[in-house]
């Protein structure tokens, strides 16, 4: 059934906007009036009730270019199925853009009430406590930082730039790919109560052309010759904070990892974790002519032969 004129509602007068009011003019007249009408505030209010419905409906066509179109086109008739050439695209009671700062609907107008919720023993949240504030809480704002190996591992003062802001921030040692730093009330502020959140950095590490992250733990290569993995040796290996000597056993094989405990990252607890070095083994391509000769007297005179459990596989 077509609507009648006794139907019909101007929705630039709900809003008490022109109809020539910019998005922004008709976000903000919104705001406003859902704030001074919403049911929470008019407690057993029904025309506070009615209008606080008819806000919602204004907004949810006058915030949607495309229902707005058909508004100002048809009327009162501009979501009559005969005066429109697709169905009416989906809608949101509040604008998208400020929405997706929030979880849901109930943190919205939480925000745009200026009320907080109180966490419960059992960790949910009971009634709004305190009643309505002033200043509401800001949704919490994130953002990620990039660190070398270095300021990572040693700590570092960094100078971020955040909308028009420039914030200080000190990353301490031993931060991790993926770790997170709050620093209190330097998030964006509330667009309804102008109080800030918190900021969020999540922690890039970029890329090290020798270590990396295995848990809490480093993890680098190291080449060693075909006799230091037979006879043994006393190498320098290289850590985050300077080279140290590592004994390298009697036959040790290719890929075979050692342990330097206390040698790895800094933990953020204190202390270090470890370091693995996995060795491997890298053949000589140039030999001098005594090498060639005492390699090939090694190839002669060894009886050792490391595919002896081969003879034995068939189909």
């Amino acid at each position: 059934m077509m609507p009648t004129a006794t139907d019909f509602k101007d929705y630039y007068a709900v809003l008490g906007v022109s109809k020539t009011a910019t998005p922004e003019e008709i976000k903000r007249a919104y705001r406003k009036l859902a704030r001074k009408y919403h049911p929470d505030l008019n407690p057993g209010d029904k025309d506070a009730e009615a209008k606080f419905k008819d806000l919602n409906e204004a907004n949810e066509v006058l915030s949607d270019p495309e229902k707005r179109q058909k508004y100002d086109r048809f009327g009162q008739h501009w979501n009559h199925p005969g005066y429109t050439d697709a169905p009416p695209p989906s809608s949101t009671n509040v604008d998208t853009t400020d929405f997706d700062q929030y979880g849901d609907f109930d943190s919205f107008i939480n925000d745009l009430l200026g009320r907080t919720r109180r966490k419960t023993s059992t960790g949910g949240f009971d009634d709004f406590s305190g009643g309505f504030r002033s200043q509401a809480p800001a949704p919490d704002t994130e953002a990620a930082i990039a660190l070398t190996f270095s300021e990572a591992f040693h700590g570092v003062q960094k100078r971020l730039q955040l909308d028009e802001e420039t914030i200080n921030v000190r990353i301490p040692p031993g931060a991790k790919p993926g770790s997170r730093i709050r620093i209190k009330g330097k998030g964006r502020p509330s667009p309804f109560s102008q109080q800030r959140g918190d900021l969020y950095l999540t922690i890039e590490v970029l890329p090290h052309p020798f270590f990396r992250f295995e848990g809490d733990n480093l993890v680098c290569e190291i080449p060693i010759r075909p006799d230091e993995a037979v006879l043994g040796a006393q190498i320098s290996v290289p850590t985050p904070d300077g080279s140290v000597t590592m004994k390298i056993p009697k036959g040790v094989r290719s890929g075979q990892s050692l342990r330097l405990r206390g040698k790895g990252w800094t933990l953020p607890k204190g202390g270090r974790g470890d370091l693995f070095a996995k060795l491997q083994m890298v053949t000589p391509q140039d030999l001098s002519a005594i090498e060639q000769e005492y390699y090939e007297k090694i190839q002669a005179n060894t009886s050792f032969n490391p595919r002896t459990q081969l003879e034995e596989i068939k189909l």
